[in-house]
């Protein structure tokens, strides 16, 4: 399967999987079979059907839909705002054909097997018993490495931001996924047509839960802790059961979907196969480039930013000669390219395209390169030292890969876009490479070109999520954190206590209280910090209109006439019925 993952330990803590061979990523389990009879029975299926991608112009859908149909075909989806079809047909003759229609401008084959008959009658994922953890959270290489663990004193994104997680699905049942979980927006996307059924997009592998929790894992004093625990995941599964693939129709859907559904970034940890590199002077590969570069631009033209990664075959992506893994869904040949042939989605005009380091901020050995390629770099892992995160079920473990370093990327441009939630697409990622910090090429590594601000192997340097929130340098007081849920009931003043002790003198002037609440309809809710001294400081009374769920917010508080030693206490007033929920957890730092 063509995702980003050279090497892929699932550990439960502490049994272990087989790796997967540097440079591919490890088989998935197979789905749940679908029904006894599904493929007789699945109406419209026959042996032999392949998909295609038809390009017109918006305006002529309708002609080209015709078309489709009097050449042979059916269309199995459509998506007309941006003139793409995905139609189906058991003619192998259909795309020459049909490309002598006119207004038909171009036909391409997303696949060199055959579609499956499951795609006309899918079975859904599993829904995997979930195992409770005794793990809790503690600080990790990868998140220190780009100053998560300090953004977090000071901001934990806002739940106004939707990440949308393109991937094998993810496991929302999970114990650190399912406070920021959003399925109302979830969806899958696999063989190009949205499935909005219940658990559609639920995990086929792993790797996709994986992603997920380094993008927003909870705060919630269990597991491991997301780049960005206040904001909300959607999962769009766009990988296939059984074969994890991830074809151009299904690319295609996703990015819709998440224009669609305002998703503020997504996280691209793949190639669109069954191609390594599509190639514009291929007919069908052309087709394939074109239909999802205006899937992402309807993406980004609602307002999402597209992240992904750069891929594990150590390979320079501005200086390309061969292909040797396509087509990956048949027989692999080895064939020569050029900087022509793109990479998908990853090297499509608008994408940010990410690099892995190691522990250290070294380039992964496995991470893709190329001067004028790669936009920012982040934490994937390399050797012994891979990414901790969550696992269906209930659990947790490691993988290495570009993979893992672009949901370190997306969790900051969404703690970015939590910061300001004006900036649009193109603010964002020129933030991202603002904010990076450089990284300079290695001495001994010819491969590298560029200059420290900006080289092949780092781009424009290291992601850094301390400046995505506003923060210069590290927070330099001391930081005191009650983990402990408190209820907030209908009507009700509940508290929550901090002991403070060995500050000295009285609170600063720039007291920071991190907050996290989740509640629907935060209207109903006056909070307020106690002092030890009996003082109360205001620092939010939302609006009654306020229909918004949850607090993810750091406060600035002028407590400089208070002793800093002392119980504090954050105060939650509910002032209407009809909806509650908790303090998960709240922290002050001196």
């Amino acid at each position: 399967m063509a995702l980003a993952t050279p090497t892929a330990f699932a550990t439960a803590a502490p049994a272990t999987t087989v790796p997967a061979v540097p440079g591919t990523a490890a088989k998935a389990p197979e789905a749940p079979a679908a029904p006894a009879g599904a493929a007789a029975t699945a109406a419209g299926w026959a042996a032999g059907t392949r998909a295609y991608l038809v390009i017109s112009a918006p305006a002529d859908v309708a002609a080209a839909k015709a078309a489709v149909a009097a050449k042979g075909g059916t269309v199995f989806a459509s998506y007309d705002a941006i003139g793409v079809i995905v139609a189906h047909s058991t003619d192998a003759g259909f795309a020459a054909a049909l490309r002598t229609v006119a207004g038909i401008q171009q036909v391409g084959a997303t696949r060199t097997a055959d579609v499956p008959a499951d795609a006309y009658n899918p079975a859904l994922p599993a829904n995997p018993a979930q195992a409770a953890t005794t793990l809790t959270e503690s600080n990790r290489w990868d998140m220190t490495q780009i100053k998560a663990d300090q953004a977090w004193a000071v901001s934990l994104g806002s739940p106004s931001v939707k990440v949308g997680v393109l991937d094998t699905g993810v496991d929302d049942q999970h114990q650190d996924l399912a406070p920021n979980f959003d399925a109302a927006d979830s969806v899958s996307c696999a063989y190009g047509k949205a499935d909005t059924r219940t658990g559609a997009w639920r995990d086929v592998d792993s790797h996709g839960t994986h992603v997920a929790g380094t993008i927003a894992a909870a705060k919630n004093g269990k597991g491991v802790i997301g780049v960005a625990p206040g904001v909300k995941i959607a999962s769009v599964r766009i990988a296939e059961p059984t074969s994890t693939l991830f074809y151009a129709e299904n690319t295609v859907c996703g990015f819709v979907w998440a224009g669609d559904h305002g998703f503020k970034v997504t996280n691209n940890s793949y190639y669109t196969d069954p191609w390594q590199f599509n190639c514009p002077n291929d007919l069908d590969q052309a087709a394939l480039i074109e239909g999802v570069k205006r899937a992402q631009e309807y993406a980004e033209g609602k307002g999402s930013l597209q992240v992904a990664a750069a891929g594990n075959a150590n390979y320079d992506l501005a200086n390309k000669t061969t292909d040797t893994e396509s087509p990956n869904d048949s027989t692999p040949t080895t064939r020569t390219i050029s900087n022509a042939c793109l990479d998908i989605p990853t090297e499509l005009p608008g994408v940010v395209t990410v690099a892995a380091t190691g522990s250290g901020s070294g380039k992964a050995s496995y991470s893709n390169y190329g001067r004028g390629v790669i936009d920012v770099a982040a934490p994937g892992g390399d050797g012994a030292t891979s990414v901790y995160s969550t696992l269906p079920g209930g659990k947790y473990g490691t993988k290495s890969g570009t993979s893992m370093a672009s949901p370190h990327v997306t969790g900051v441009a969404a703690l970015i876009a939590s910061t300001d939630p004006s900036l649009a697409p193109a603010d964002i990622r020129a933030r991202l490479a603002a904010q990076a910090n450089d990284l300079p090429c290695p001495a001994s590594d010819s491969r590298c070109t560029g200059t420290t601000a900006n080289n092949g192997f780092f781009g424009e340097g290291q992601v850094d999520a301390l400046k995505a929130v506003g923060g210069a340098t590290p927070p330099t007081g001391k930081y005191f954190e009650n983990l402990t849920d408190v209820a907030i009931p209908d009507n009700t003043t509940v508290e929550s206590p901090i002991t403070v002790t060995g500050v000295t003198g009285n609170a600063p002037a720039t007291l920071k209280v991190g907050v996290d609440i989740k509640h629907t309809y935060r209207g109903d809710l006056v909070l307020s910090l106690v002092a030890p001294d009996g003082t109360v400081y205001l620092l939010e009374d939302f609006p009654n209109n306020d229909s918004t769920d949850n607090v993810a917010k750091t406060y600035t508080v002028n407590a400089a006439a208070s002793a800093a030693n002392g119980t504090w206490k954050l105060r939650v007033k509910d002032g209407a019925a009809g909806d509650t929920g908790t303090i998960d957890s709240w922290n002050l730092t001196f």
